[in-house]
């Protein structure tokens, strides 16, 4: 199922999309008014720590909207929604590994660079916003704002010291990040997190694909585009660290909680590896699609 969070009638509601149509499904709605005695989650957020006994319950919502005889009413059409990240606010920092591209490694840096060990950092939760949102270009901080197309997994069940062979249990689904970074801010502070964490530099979305949909994570494409020209053109398959193994490193010591969101790193073709760097400006359109999941776009604003 493809889930999503939004905004419609000045309430955060979620959904899933309707096969063949432009609309989400308002489960919120759904549960409130024919089926108030069922125990349906309030958000997505909430629903994900039931694991895949949401889409049970997602599907129940579904079969009554369709024998109500006012299925247009549980429907929102695209157009009319605003677009939330799947995983408003995650919760710990969202979760990102550095480095894991060999090709990326190489545009920004040297072979030297290469790692030999997860390079682990973390975004703001507050830098999270959704498809279609705006994101500031904080003229006055930065004038080396980049994109990083990502793939995100999406942790279900709560755990600890997870075995590789075990790490996929413990995955809900998977969605799209765009790592944006104010890269002097990155190297001014020598830590990532201050260039990673400004506000709105954390798109998500736009939907949060369970993991029966996409069986194999290992074999995506990743495509991002600023004003239609292609920048980076990859695929997860070239990860140094696969997901199975970032889960289980992170998981050592660390408890992973439904909800908690891993960007898995980016491929080559960011702005700082072109020659002069190609960075963001205000009015440039981003877009990442990556293979099964969708295209997450955002503009740059003043």
């Amino acid at each position: 199922m493809k889930f999503l969070s939004f905004r419609f009638e000045d309430k955060l509601l979620y959904g899933v999309k309707v096969k063949r149509e432009e609309a989400a499904w308002n489960i919120v709605r759904i549960h409130k008014e024919l089926m108030p005695n069922e125990n349906v989650p309030a958000t997505l957020v909430e629903g994900i720590q039931s694991g895949m006994e949401l889409q049970e319950t997602v599907r129940k919502c579904i079969r009554a909207a369709e024998e109500s005889g006012q299925v247009s009413r549980f429907k929102v059409n695209f157009t009319d929604l605003i677009w939330e990240a799947p995983v408003p606010r995650t919760p710990k920092n969202v979760i990102c590994i550095g480095k894991n591209y060999r090709d990326h490694v190489l545009e920004v840096g040297s072979e030297k660079e290469i790692p030999s060990d997860l390079v682990v950092f973390t975004k703001a939760s507050t830098s999270i916003t959704g498809d279609n949102s705006i994101i500031p270009s904080y003229e006055e901080l930065t004038g080396e704002l980049d994109y990083e197309g990502e793939l995100a997994v999406v942790i279900g069940k709560k755990g600890k010291n997870i075995p590789k062979q075990m790490a996929y249990d413990y995955v809900f689904g998977y969605t799209i990040i765009n790592d944006v970074t104010a890269r002097d801010l990155q190297s001014r502070h020598r830590q990532f997190y201050l260039g990673k964490s400004l506000d709105q530099t954390c798109p998500m979305g736009p939907y949060l694909v369970s993991k029966d949909e996409i069986p194999s994570p290992d074999q995506l494409s990743i495509v991002t585009k600023v004003n239609d020209e292609i920048r980076q053109d990859g695929n997860t398959r070239d990860m140094i660290f696969p997901i199975e193994e970032i889960i289980s490193t992170l998981s050592k010591g660390m408890t992973l909680e439904p909800g908690d969101v891993i960007a898995t790193g980016t491929p080559a073709g960011v702005g700082k590896g072109f020659t002069p760097p190609k960075y963001l400006k205000q009015g440039d359109q981003v877009k990442v699609s990556i293979q099964g999941i969708g295209t997450l776009t955002n503009e740059i604003g003043e």
